[in-house]
């Protein structure tokens, strides 16, 4: 499996860290040139420095994918640097927990224009590229992936807004998947459970502590998302996973 990709593109939304970085590394690993995406281009250089040595195609793209034209300036340099797209990753998200009564609106804002409308940006400019490397690529199968959260499948409190764009992300990967299945563009959820990443970094510091003892437990590294999304996409084109929700050992809910 170790040339699974070979002849692929990917692009990774997020990539500048966490899961985004690792599924560019795993991808890589794979054979796929990949097209890594985020805001913070030193990060992003620095990524691509370590896949090109390794022997793989990169590229960095510093982008602010909730603004419109920008997700869909991506979308082309990364088709016309490395000439095609088969694996789309959406990974760019925010997570800004605490009660909706206390909770600035600037925060909900922040959540909607990233984890819904930028997703959304990406997927619809990414699509016709999608399609025609299910048409004519090596695999003769394309892979759109949105990365959700168990958030999106169960409420809880103090979450109220994070909640709901992850919902919609599930709502939207699955509706969308009923319409293109079809032409052989498979497109999946992952949900992942408690994750080190820098999401917490972005809480409000009070926040922060009052969820210390809701991780209080080992939770997953980006890595092991990393490989779940390597799985999806390393399938025959007969197969398709159309949602993966994994948790850590020990998170009960």
């Amino acid at each position: 499996m170790a040339n699974a990709l070979e002849g692929t593109v990917a692009l990774v939304t997020g990539a500048s860290s966490g899961i985004g970085a690792a599924t560019a590394r795993s991808l890589a690993t794979h054979g796929a040139a990949v097209a890594v995406v985020a805001r913070r281009k030193d990060r992003l250089d620095a990524l691509v420095s370590e896949l090109e040595s390794g022997g793989g195609r990169a590229l960095a793209v510093e982008s602010d994918i909730t603004e419109r034209e920008q997700a869909i300036t991506t979308v082309e340099r990364t088709v016309e640097a490395l000439g095609r797209l088969d694996i789309l990753v959406n990974n760019a998200g925010v997570m800004l927990l605490g009660t909706a009564a206390d909770a600035p609106i600037e925060e909900w804002e922040r959540m909607v224009a990233l984890n819904v409308t930028g997703l959304l940006y990406v997927a619809h400019a990414a699509l016709p590229h999608l399609r025609s490397a299910a048409d004519d690529g090596p695999r003769r199968v394309a892979d759109l992936i949105n990365v959700s959260s168990v958030a999106g499948r169960r409420a809880t409190a103090g979450s109220a807004v994070y909640n709901a764009t992850k919902f919609a992300v599930n709502a939207f990967t699955e509706a969308l998947r009923q319409e293109i299945t079809a032409q052989h563009v498979r497109v999946s959820v992952v949900e992942p459970g408690a994750v080190v990443t820098e999401l917490t970094d972005h809480l409000r510091p009070e926040v922060r502590d009052q969820l210390r003892s809701a991780f209080d437990f080992e939770r997953l590294r980006a890595d092991d998302i990393a490989d779940a999304i390597a799985y999806i996409v390393t399938r025959d084109r007969r197969v398709a996973v159309n949602e993966l929700l994994i948790r850590p050992t020990e998170q009960a809910r």
